[in-house]
């Protein structure tokens, strides 16, 4: 496993903690002498893991819209710079390049990066590992929402099979990195199943 997309913010007026835990997931991925595919970003946790990744000697994929060029500063230090013309694009190619995934705490944009990647292994689209950052209980909310689909039955509880998630970002990488692929079972994973 060389390639992990990382999902995460571009906003500039976050708390330290969330800079931190950016940096040390590009040291370590770097370290590990993995490639970083992102949103192509300079600015916000984007930018930190990019700028971190480079300066320890790492691969930086970024994949950027040409809308969001100027408005998220693409970061021209990456090793490939893909600009593409929708979200839609972007999000594709990001899943495709990336042989496991990481939401870093984020906004709207990584929520439905996250979901998106997380129902195609739901469906069995792809068996690539998924990961979820839950530095200071961020993503409390959005696991408490998926409970409580478990809960109405709307979502199956081998859902969670398909999330590592912990607050330190070695942990997640550590994690998705050890994690065995499986083929999903109907019955288990999806509404419709009879499990």
């Amino acid at each position: 496993m060389r390639n992990i997309t990382v999902y995460c913010s571009s906003s500039v007026s976050l708390d330290t903690k969330f800079m931190d835990a950016a940096r040390l997931l590009g040291q370590e991925m770097a370290r590990r002498k993995m490639a970083l595919v992102y949103g192509g970003g300079s600015i916000g946790l984007m930018g930190e893991i990019a700028r971190t990744m480079k300066s320890a000697g790492g691969k930086v994929v970024g994949v950027i819209t040409k809308r969001l060029l100027d408005l998220e500063q693409g970061y021209d230090q990456c090793d490939e710079l893909i600009v593409v013309d929708t979200m839609a694009q972007r999000k594709t190619l990001m899943a495709q390049r990336g042989d496991a995934f990481i939401a870093l705490p984020g906004g709207l944009g990584t929520f439905e990066e996250l979901f998106e990647v997380l129902v195609q292994r739901q469906v069995g689209e792809h068996r690539k590992p998924i990961g979820l950052v839950n530095l200071a209980g961020y993503y409390n909310p959005l696991v408490s929402l998926i409970d409580h689909g478990i809960e109405h039955r709307f979502i199956k509880p081998a859902v969670h099979h398909l999330l590592h998630v912990h607050e330190d970002p070695i942990n997640v990488l550590d994690g998705v990195l050890s994690a065995e692929p499986f083929e999903i079972d109907p019955d288990r994973f999806l509404p419709m199943g009879s499990g």
